[in-house]
């Protein structure tokens, strides 16, 4: 709900509330695989657990101001029989406007289970909310 928020949106009713209610999510963690270390940044995590909503909110921006620096960021231009693949634990992704009009697009995905839920992990607990 926070990055619904952030555009404007606030008339949730309790329902949806609940329904979209934050989940806790580690922000710092190691892929178990590789060993590396992964920030769970988002525009729709809002709080980091010990920490005011002020403070979370300017540490994740600061954050995601410098993960989404033009060196740290692939843009894709799409050709027929492309196929993008990534690791959503460590990376950020956002779709842009498409004309769906006057393009075809078909999209798959396929999901590959973890070892673990991303709160079983050691690390900062941040909560989209």
């Amino acid at each position: 709900m926070t990055s619904r928020a952030k555009l404007g949106f606030s008339d949730f009713d309790e329902s949806e509330k609940q329904a979209f209610a934050p989940v806790p999510q580690v922000v710092a963690r190691r892929l178990p695989d590789s060993g590396r270390m992964s920030l769970y940044l988002a525009s729709h995590a809002g709080t980091i657990s010990g920490m005011s909503r002020q403070e979370a909110e300017a540490l994740l921006k600061e954050l995601i101001d410098h993960a989404t620096q033009r060196q740290f960021v692939y843009s894709h231009r799409w050709r027929v029989n492309d196929l993008v693949m990534w690791d959503d634990r460590c990376t950020m992704h956002r779709g842009l406007d498409f004309d769906d009009q006057r393009y075809k697009r078909d999209m798959r995905r396929a999901t590959v289970s973890d070892v673990a839920p991303t709160c079983d992990q050691m690390g900062l607990a941040v909560a989209a909310e």
